[in-house]
């Protein structure tokens, strides 16, 4: 059958296998006569990192194990997706630890990909939320690990992109929280640097993000509006709702332009008239913003996109995403989605991505020069000591990956010791020299 990522490029030829136990997962890699194997969720990652001549499909192990009401702690299998889990409990005052920004992931996907948030600044990566994960190996033997038990292999399994085994359950704790509804405070600002500095002032605030005009130039540069977010105290403990709203085919290829985009740009940043605003909104709005658009990717037409996403060192964030944005906004390719958050300290695991500093995410429709000119970024954040997100990925160079991410031989290493490396690749893993 034909795959591809979130970003519908590329798009591959998959024999695709459906698994609906854990013992069933275990005898097909008993079984398995292939090298080329990696475990798929929800497909939401954006490259080719769950593309492979064998794809073992998780989805359907979705069933939940043992749930904790007094401190929210919940065992659940892999195929559990964020949105099953908030229709669940948030009516009973329960919410994510982290969320990235769509709820339509797996938790083991979520694992995976070490998903990070708006509250990477305060909470980190959804993994450091994790107390155990049971993991299928590439013999078929089933294991758990754990921070403190084979907690090389959760390491390299929390971060790993698939590539350490197959994960069929975890543990994690949930958030309490009293309403469904997050009070958001939202600042315009003028250019980068004072979106920078309300980072830093607006430190202690549970969520931060900030949309950016990455087409403004001069002293516009960057100009933003900043969306910070707490947890209210009051409201219901109402679900979200799923949305109607849907991209039927691939839009035309003119759709998404350099005068379309720009155009966007501005009358989003325009839309609020003051420099400071209070509301209070329903989680899903505020988290999950492109959900209420299902298949919004087909709106980068038939050639798909990619969505290019850096994270530079604290100290480096103004000079380096200055540069990064003079490069964009020069190239005439802007972004609808320009999304920047902060970010805390970085974590134990081998390939997590974030360090502490500031992060970018664009996307790009995908056309015969937008490698070369993503090229040259790589560059400029090599530069500046950051790296690019794997689960976003689909063509980083292995040079600019084992530059980026020192950690990579010990996670080879590893992989190497339980026999993953000889099961478990995907396109990406083979692109990237793993």
């Amino acid at each position: 059958m034909k795959l591809s990522g979130w970003g519908q490029y590329p798009i591959t030829h998959s024999e695709s296998w459906v698994v609906h136990s854990k013992r069933k997962v275990s005898e097909l890699l008993a079984e398995a006569k292939t090298n080329h194997l990696i475990p798929r969720g929800l497909g939401r990652s954006y490259g080719d990192s769950a593309l492979a001549s064998h794809v073992l499909q998780t989805q359907h192990l979705n069933h939940f194990v043992e749930f904790d009401p007094v401190n929210g702690e919940i065992t659940c299998a892999a195929g559990v997706s964020f949105a099953e889990l908030l229709e669940i409990f948030v009516p009973r005052g329960w919410f994510l630890p982290v969320t990235p920004g769509t709820k339509f992931v797996s938790v083991g996907g979520a694992i995976a990909s070490d998903v990070h948030g708006k509250n990477h600044h305060l909470d980190g990566c959804f993994s450091q939320h994790v107390s155990a994960i049971r993991l299928a190996l590439a013999s078929g033997e089933v294991i758990v690990c754990s921070p403190t038990e084979h907690s090389e292999l959760f390491h390299a399994t929390c971060g790993g992109m698939g590539l350490t085994g197959i994960i069929l359950q975890a543990t994690f704790r949930l958030l309490p929280i009293e309403s469904a509804i997050i009070e958001e405070r939202s600042y315009k600002t003028k250019n980068l640097a004072e979106t920078l500095e309300l980072f830093a002032e607006h430190e202690t605030c549970t969520y931060s993000v900030a949309w950016i005009d990455c087409l403004s130039t001069g002293t516009k540069l960057g100009r933003s509006l900043l969306m910070l977010g707490e947890h209210a105290t009051q409201g219901e403990l109402e679900a979200h709702k799923n949305s109607k709203l849907n991209v039927p085919l691939n839009m035309p290829n003119m759709l998404l332009n350099r005068y379309s985009i720009q155009a966007f740009n501005t009358l989003y940043y325009h839309k609020q008239t003051q420099s400071h605003a209070q509301r209070e909104v329903h989680y899903e709005p505020y988290f999950y913003p492109l959900d209420g658009i299902q298949n919004w990717n087909r709106l980068y037409g038939k050639n798909g996109f990619t969505q290019y996403q850096f994270v530079l060192p604290k100290e480096a964030g103004l000079e380096g995403m200055t540069r990064i944005l003079q490069e964009i906004a020069k190239s005439k390719r802007g972004s609808f989605l320009a999304v920047l958050k902060a970010f805390g300290p970085a974590n134990e695991n081998y390939l997590s991505f974030p360090i502490e500093g500031y992060t970018l995410a664009l996307d790009f429709k995908i056309d015969a020069a937008l490698f070369p000119f993503l090229d040259e970024l790589d560059r400029i954040v090599l530069d500046y000591g950051g790296r690019l997100y794997l689960t976003k990925d689909a063509r980083m160079s292995e040079a600019t990956f084992k530059q980026s991410y020192p950690l990579w031989e010990t996670f080879q290493e590893i992989r190497s010791r339980y026999g993953a490396d000889k099961v478990f690749n995907s396109l990406q893993s083979q692109r990237l020299g793993l």
